[in-house]
């Protein structure tokens, strides 16, 4: 039986973190689930919570951001196919199983589950996001050649050997167009499924802010043209 790695980093997250584990719990792939948290120096009470969590917690001993938390945590995956879940409540794990099933079957190799191909999700978007994500996916778009919806998407599913053979350098939310920027320079079988989305505000804990967009662009541009 294939496994599946779910992979969560985590930051300040006491208010939502079992919340979101429950429902990763209750997903039902079909598949042997090992499910591993990366607490990224975690502040506010997130910590005391892994004492009743009967999963593997790998612990950061500074805050080092979202990148460098999912290189921690590849090194310690087994699975067969490797899924990123925030610690939020902003994605739905139960639109986990289309993107895991188009690798499992061998019909792509890497899935981003995308949030602007779902009508659903029209107006749950904060404005300056919403505005930045399509422009930075359609930057993905012309540099890169490949057609999609959604680059900043965190529901990025993988085939282990895809993203364990990529060297990850970006330690914070770049991690999102390095990623794609490098999986794309690789010509795999690459597809889009639509998710649900619940956008949470700045006030609810948002971590992204202006500066992370301008980093994407860099990041963009520089593994287009080198690395």
């Amino acid at each position: 039986m294939k496994k599946i790695t779910i992979l969560i980093p985590v930051y300040n997250e006491k208010k939502s973190l079992l919340d979101i584990l429950k429902q990763v719990e209750e997903v039902d792939f079909g598949l042997e689930k090992e499910i591993i948290l990366i607490d990224d120096f975690s502040t506010d009470g997130t910590r005391e919570l892994y004492k009743n969590i009967p999963y593997k917690v790998l612990y950061h001993q500074r805050n080092m951001g979202k990148g460098a938390a999912l290189r921690t945590g590849l090194m310690s995956a087994t699975g067969d196919i490797i899924i990123i879940q925030d610690a939020d409540l902003e994605y739905n794990p139960k639109d986990y199983k289309p993107l895991v099933n188009l690798i499992e079957t061998d019909v792509a190799d890497v899935v981003y589950g995308s949030r602007l191909a779902d009508t659903r999700n029209s107006g749950k978007f904060l404005m300056l996001s919403y505005l930045a994500n399509v422009f930075l996916t359609l930057m993905t778009r012309v540099l890169y050649g490949v057609y999609m919806t959604d680059m900043e998407t965190c529901y990025k599913a993988f085939r282990a050997d895809v993203i364990k053979g990529i060297s990850i350098k970006s330690n914070r939310f770049d991690f999102e167009p390095e990623i794609t920027a490098k999986v794309l320079k690789k010509n795999v079988r690459f597809m889009e499924v639509p998710i649900s989305y619940n956008a949470r505000s700045n006030e609810e804990g948002k971590k992204i802010g202006w500066k992370d967009g301008v980093q994407a662009m860099w990041t963009l541009l520089k593994y287009r043209f080198f690395d």
